[in-house]
């Protein structure tokens, strides 16, 4: 269905309230590829309770600092992927104002999964460290929130 290559981003991740300092995120290293994100799944391993949160997709142009992952590719006969992945952000990437891709409400004890219409999917520029982030601007409790990041280059 999707056409390229297809790498798979892991995360785990305490999903404090933050507006700027996102809890996962993609980022193109280089300027020959555009990353899309065209599926996540975001839920938790923690015992259930009735906490919720705010989450976004928004645009970024820079990096940031973070725990890094290597993202993995789905046809192990492909190559590294061009794209970095990060999650728990000590600095945040420059985020671009109001570029907000995707917003949804997550509840701790669901779990959450979307699917792009195909040509619906997150795309970030192939433009050296612009890429997309997940932050939670609102939660009723911290909590570890888990999922996986799908996309293709």
């Amino acid at each position: 269905m999707y056409q390229g290559r297809n790498y798979s981003v892991d995360v785990s991740a305490t999903n404090t309230q933050s507006s700027t300092l996102p809890w996962a995120g993609i980022w193109q290293t280089g300027t020959t590829v555009r990353p899309a994100i065209y599926e996540f799944s975001l839920g938790s391993s923690g015992a259930p309770a009735n906490q919720a949160a705010s989450c976004l997709f928004q645009r970024s142009t820079s990096v940031g600092a973070s725990s890094s992952f290597t993202p993995v590719a789905l046809d192990p006969g492909d190559p590294a992927s061009t794209t970095a992945a990060g999650f728990t952000f000590t600095t945040g990437p420059t985020l671009t104002a109001n570029a907000y891709l995707y917003r949804f409400g997550l509840n701790q004890q669901a779990t959450f999964r979307w699917i792009a219409a195909t040509g619906s999917e997150m795309k970030a520029p192939a433009t050296a460290n612009n890429g997309i982030s997940l932050l939670n601007p609102a939660v009723s409790s911290t909590w570890t929130a888990e999922g996986t990041l799908l996309f293709a280059e």
